[in-house]
């Protein structure tokens, strides 16, 4: 059998990974990852602020390095043999371009404009946008709202669009569109040069953008022109059609195939979210939530189509867009806005004296860099070895998981988290054990939801960092859902699903079901609950919903 390769790219966070694979068996030829230098300075970021962006220079750069290290990795002989590249990306996480479609950033006049570079997925500054539009869309006889569940979010397109363009007159002048990330990418690489051909996912139109069917495309004019007539006319430049991962964005163009070292014959996907892509690459089945467990976490579901006849629609979800996950199916999206940056955020306080190391009299620089990063490094899995050996007592310390606000159900990002019953005897495991399992709590109001809606949750997909690195989070994930969880063997997953969907866009498999079946790596651990720790924690977990209404009621 002739072989074939294709190439799965996934922009994270904090860095972009490239995986060549085998189409035939699935095997990982090669990766690389790259660090977004600006994004690691903490340019252009404002935490205090809730403000985030990140330059296109860094996507730019971190997709030529890590595909160019790949091939060099693989060899000629796998280079000229690669059929197809997919990309996911962050979401929402969109930016203002130009009639070419250009980042504005990208030009000497903006570029150092955080408003014209993407906002990534995490930035709340439009906080008020968002109300305004939840507000606002109560006025329509239609539920423009029905199908992202009821709540727009400030983490979404619209509302980071109207913020934009309501305190930078400079970007919203020169803007002739506002793309998403995941759109960019492929028409980036595709040579794409005129806004109006850019190809758009129905995964990020649908679930960030207000885009569906039964609308006929986007919500009408008169629904952004009365919300703020700075968006009069807006709507008009964005098309009524959206794509599934499974189609091509067009050919590699010579530009980007001289800078990588591939040929014009290879095939570019659609673009769509990571947790999308990962719930493929961590081969998701109807009714198993895929938990992509990160920074934050997407969980993802797919229904199928007759499942959800007529006009059933989950309350408080990130949305459900036939198509998103699975051509065909029913994608339905919820997840937490802080998971894992729980962890990072206690880690962090607990190691600021470490920065006195480095002013070390005893210590040379080179000892005290080394000391810092050992140290560092170990705060987690040991707090997490402590906090494992702790009995479970009635009156442990509280924690509630909103640091970054709440994403589902009913999306609020201008909650903020908790810690109650704090005592003397409150040292760092316990504090540690709180939050662990606050984020699991958020996590179980996820399934709770899904389950009150009428959509059964008939198993637990765990992939992604923390789901591999962390047993003790991950069985006390088992115990609050009393349901097993399943983790995914690869170390890659979103990588390798956008791999899956490159293939199937290549022409290997006629569908991305079939790519999924061939490709997929399978599972290699298992969680299961423990009954009585379960009891436990169901009483923890109604004093944790005690705790956020009470947070939410008052503002706190």
């Amino acid at each position: 059998m002739k072989e074939a390769y294709v190439i799965g790219v996934d922009f994270g966070t904090d860095s972009v990974r490239s995986v060549i694979v085998n189409a035939y068996s699935g095997a990982e030829v090669a990766a690389s990852v790259f660090q977004y230098p600006r994004w690691k300075q903490g340019l252009y970021c404002v935490p205090s602020k809730n403000q985030f962006r990140q330059h296109p220079l860094d996507y730019i750069e971190g997709l030529e390095a890590t595909i160019k290290d790949c091939i060099k990795q693989s060899g000629a002989s796998v280079a000229a043999q690669i059929r197809g590249i997919s990309i996911d990306t962050t979401g929402s996480t969109p930016a203002a371009v130009d009639r070419q479609g250009r980042p504005l950033a990208l030009s000497a006049a903006f570029a150092d404009n955080p408003n014209a570079m993407f906002v990534l997925w995490k930035d709340h500054t439009a906080t008020a946008e968002a109300a305004a539009i939840n507000q606002h869309a109560t006025q329509f006889e239609t539920n423009y709202l029905r199908y992202v569940g009821g709540i727009y979010s400030s983490e979404w397109y619209w509302a980071k669009l109207l913020r934009i363009f309501r305190t930078d007159a400079a970007v919203r002048e020169h803007a002739a569109s506002w793309v998403e990330h995941a759109d960019w990418l492929p028409f980036l690489l595709t040579g794409g040069n005129d806004i109006q051909q850019l190809k758009r996912g129905v995964c990020t139109a649908g679930h960030k953008a207000l885009w569906s069917e039964a609308f006929g495309g986007f919500p009408p004019n008169t629904f952004f022109a009365t919300l703020d007539p700075l968006l009069d006319g807006f709507v008009a430049h964005l098309p009524s059609k959206t794509y599934a991962a499974d189609e091509a964005a067009g050919m590699l163009c010579p530009e980007w195939a001289e800078r990588l070292g591939l040929t014009t014959s290879v095939v570019v996907g659609i673009g769509a979210m990571d947790a999308h892509m990962g719930a493929v690459g961590g081969q998701i089945e109807p009714y198993h939530l895929s938990k992509v467990m990160g920074t934050s976490t997407c969980d993802m579901l797919v229904v199928p189509q007759e499942d959800l006849a007529g006009d059933k629609t989950v309350k408080g979800i990130c949305g459900q867009v036939t198509g998103s996950v699975i051509p065909g199916m029913s994608g339905l999206e919820a997840g937490q806005s802080a998971f894992g940056d729980v962890y990072a955020w206690f880690k962090q306080v607990l190691s600021w004296p470490l920065q006195l190391v480095k002013a070390s009299n005893v210590l040379t620089a080179a000892q005290a860099k080394a000391l810092v990063e050992e140290t560092a490094a170990q705060v987690i899995p040991e707090l997490a070895k402590a906090a494992a050996a702790l009995p479970l007592e009635e009156d442990d310390v509280h924690a509630i998981d909103w640091l970054n606000g709440r994403r589902t159900p009913d999306a609020n990002q201008l909650l903020h988290g908790a810690l109650t019953g704090l005592s003397l005897g409150s040292d760092a495991p316990r504090i540690f054990k709180a939050l662990v399992e606050a984020t699991c709590f958020g996590a179980k109001a996820i399934v709770d939801r899904f389950e009150e809606e009428g959509v059964p949750i008939k198993g637990l997909i765990g992939v992604g960092g923390v789901a591999r690195k962390s047993a003790y989070i991950m069985q006390v994930m088992a115990d609050v859902m009393n349901m097993p969880i399943r983790i995914h063997r690869s170390e890659q997953t979103c990588a390798i699903g956008a791999a899956m969907f490159a293939a199937t866009v290549a022409g290997i498999y006629p569908k991305v079901e079939d790519a999924m079946r061939a490709m997929g790596q399978g599972f290699d651990k298992e969680y299961f609950p423990d009954p009585e720790r379960h009891a436990y924690y169901k009483k923890r977990m109604e004093q944790y919903k005690r705790i956020g209404a009470f947070l939410e009621h008052n503002n706190l």
